[in-house]
């Protein structure tokens, strides 16, 4: 079967899905992207320009449906060209509809089945917008959350199915596009991702490498960033380094800001947070390392005895079910969207996303009782097992949704 996938950050959601059908050795696939710099076994890639930016002074109701017409046209006219020059039409395509890449594609292939990612909603309750009273919403707030949802609602006729990975994302969206949206995860490889009680990994700046028998609490973000409550996660340092000595904090993400208010710090947010703490805390035991290797990550994740998950209401992180397939002892935000993958007590503890306090009483008390949330970890793997494994959950359902839209002759084998 000949495949196109669709999404300017090569491979975005479909990392696991490209690589299954890879595997298979009887597909051709090609990935559609504004990269250049990604290459997978099996997969050949493309890349397109977006035709159109719009300018700084750009009307701000309009602006991202500008970006996201120049995008669409500039995929569409590189798939022209990939059919005119090297004569591949797909039998199928399956992209993201955020950035507008979907939207004229049916302009180039109308008879081909189009497969779109809906990855969020904006509105001014229930998600990112208004949620933090330390960030409140403007009064034209509700316009701009209003005019962002131009593009999906572009791209829902475009599509011939939708896909979500979690029900809180899909229902973000209006009623009228549940029927056409199917809800499965992207999928977690529980057969790689397993507890490693032998796992160890070294600092720089420390004498020896850290184990499982060091007190090693883990916190992960794409970012540092309010939305995933990094401000949240730096209040609570004071209370958990003073009762837990021997602890030490290593945090993972980058220092930029993908949603939500940018701190006006010059050094970010970690910046402001740092000197709102000042000497209140013992920074000698915070590790901030920044982006690391998948491979370290999996290794820092195998060796905490409290992994923290902080958000507001938005998309589940792919690290929350990846540290619960790897065992972890998770303590999260008990938001809606964590409320669908944690369940208190059972799967993890939930505590007040706003209640720094909170957050270290319960981290601490997981430090010094272990044998009470000793269920926690093996209980949050089988979980992800169950619901979240890619070989034998999600991409089953995908290629159950796939195969609806294809002639039995062109069907993925389950």
């Amino acid at each position: 079967m000949k495949f196109l996938f669709v999404h300017q950050n090569m491979p975005g959601q479909y990392r696991e899905m490209i690589q299954w059908l890879a595997d298979q050795g009887e597909h051709e696939i090609v990935f559609l992207t504004q990269r250049n710099d990604v290459k997978l076994p099996g997969v050949s890639t493309a890349t397109y320009k977006s035709h159109h930016q719009p300018a700084a002074d750009a009307y701000g109701l309009s602006k991202d449906w500008e970006a996201a017409a120049g995008n669409g046209i500039g995929a569409a006219l590189a798939a022209r060209q990939l059919e005119a020059k090297e004569g591949f039409k797909p039998d199928i395509i399956i992209g993201h509809t955020g950035w507008g890449e979907l939207t004229f594609m049916k302009e180039v292939w109308p008879d081909v089945p189009i497969i779109g990612f809906f990855e969020y909603f904006y509105r001014t309750t229930g998600g990112l917008v208004g949620f933090d009273p330390e960030n409140p919403p403007g009064e034209h707030a509700g316009f701009f959350a209003h005019a962002r949802n131009t593009v999906p609602f572009a791209n829902i006729d475009v599509v011939d199915l939708g896909h979500s990975p979690t029900y809180w994302q899909r229902d973000r969206f209006p009623r009228s596009f549940h029927d056409k949206i199917y809800v499965s995860h992207d999928g977690i490889r529980t057969d790689r991702l397993q507890p490693d009680a032998k796992a160890s990994i070294g600092l720089g700046r420390l004498p020896k490498p850290l184990s499982r028998d060091d007190e090693v609490i883990t916190y992960i973000a794409r970012n540092m960033e309010r939305a995933r409550g990094f401000h949240v996660m730096m209040r609570a340092l004071p209370k958990i380094l003073s009762d837990r000595p021997n602890a030490r904090i290593l945090m993972i993400g980058g220092n930029e800001t993908s949603y939500g208010r940018e701190s006006t710090h010059p050094a970010g947010l970690r910046g402001e947070m740092e000197d709102e703490l000042g000497d209140s805390v013992d920074w000698s035991r915070v590790h901030f390392l920044g982006r690391v290797p998948y491979g370290d990550l999996c290794k820092i994740i195998r060796i905490s005895r409290c992994h923290i998950y902080l958000t507001m209401p938005f998309v589940l992180s792919w690290s929350l079910l990846e540290s619960m397939s790897m065992q972890a002892t998770v303590v999260a935000a008990d938001v809606e969207p964590v409320r669908e993958a944690v369940t208190h007590n059972e799967t993890g503890m939930l505590v007040d996303f706003f209640d720094p306090d909170a957050l270290a009483n319960q981290v601490v008390d997981v430090l010094a009782n272990p044998g009470a949330y000793a269920h926690l970890g093996p209980n949050a793997r089988a979980h992800v097992v169950e619901t979240y494994d890619f070989l034998t959950r999600c991409m089953p359902e995908h290629a159950r949704q796939i195969n609806a839209l294809l002639p039995a002759s062109k069907q993925l084998k389950i």
